[in-house]
């Protein structure tokens, strides 16, 4: 009497790829989300609930409604902006410019003071007023 076996064939996934993927994945996303880092401007924002005192030496922007830009207490034009800090900056030894703008100004205004101190590479501190809560 002959007996045969029976061969049964259980159902298997293969899973030996799957790590191949996920690396890939992982490293895909890695990549993709430093590239999606949009470039900025950084500014340093004081907390406005209390009022501190920088030890560094200051340059003060101030910028009215008007539109009339004031330099350490020097007023100016837009134009010539630029120029009257690179001579403030020449006078101080790692400065920090505060700005001060009026809070009717809109984020444009405030966008083409930045970019002309993001020119010249320098530290830039938007003063707020302090709030009594």
């Amino acid at each position: 009497m002959k007996l045969k076996r029976r061969h049964r064939e259980g159902a298997e996934v293969s899973t030996e790829s799957l790590n191949d993927i996920m690396f890939f994945l992982l490293l895909f996303f890695l990549i993709l989300s430093t590239l999606a880092n949009p470039s900025v401007l950084k500014l340093t924002l004081p907390n406005s609930k209390s009022a501190e005192q920088l030890a560094k030496q200051q340059v003060t922007v101030e910028v009215d409604a008007n539109h009339q830009y004031i330099v350490n207490k020097t007023p100016i034009q837009f134009s010539d902006l630029e120029n009257a800090l690179k001579i403030e900056l020449a006078r101080t030894k790692s400065p920090t410019v505060i700005l001060k703008l009026d809070n009717t100004l809109s984020i444009q205004d405030l966008a083409d003071v930045m970019q002309i101190g993001y020119s010249l590479k320098v530290k830039m501190v938007l003063a707020t007023k302090a709030t009594n809560k």
